[in-house]
């Protein structure tokens, strides 16, 4: 039989959506470990999610990686616009 991972849970969400979404996110743990994540799905055209994959693939990084990285230059933390 497998065991469950003790860390891994279920998490209750506030009942105010407005709360949940403004509550300040977990500091990233160290060791490199992001910590808390959150998942963003957009919809994107076939042909585009292959051209994402192919050069990430190219780059030798993976899709989530390159991805994060676009979208931390776009919006930089300081809220400053990008270069």
């Amino acid at each position: 039989m497998t065991r469950r991972n003790p860390k891994r849970g279920f998490v209750t969400r506030p009942t105010d959506p407005d709360a949940w979404i403004r509550a300040p996110e977990p500091q990233a743990e160290r060791n490199g470990d992001p910590g808390f994540t959150a998942r963003l799905t957009i919809d994107v055209t076939a042909a585009l999610r292959g051209r994402i994959k192919i050069i990430a693939f190219q780059r030798g990084i993976t899709v989530a990686d390159m991805l994060r990285d676009l979208l931390a230059r776009e919006f930089p933390e300081d809220g400053g616009v990008a270069p």
